[in-house]
């Protein structure tokens, strides 16, 4: 059994109002030290593969199919034992 991690993140070309929301409100909080804001997405999936070759292309085909817009986001997979 493997555990995978996936950081889904969206691509540096793509507004994201997400993180501009929450931009605005901790400048509204006082924490001006904060420059720029990106919200992404974690995911967490179990996997029972061979090997962590075959889990973690189990993972990139649930990111293609479902997990992540490939078009808008980009996706990191870590895997372990």
């Amino acid at each position: 059994m493997y555990k995978a991690k996936v950081t889904v993140t969206l691509r540096p070309s793509i507004l994201d109002p997400k993180g501009k929301a929450a931009h605005h409100a901790l400048q509204n909080l006082g924490l001006n030290e904060v420059q720029q804001v990106r919200i992404g997405k974690f995911i967490e999936l179990d996997v029972d593969a061979k090997d962590e070759a075959a889990a973690k292309a189990v993972v990139e085909s649930a990111c293609a199919q479902l997990l992540a817009n490939e078009v808008m986001e980009d996706f990191e997979i870590v895997i372990e034992s």
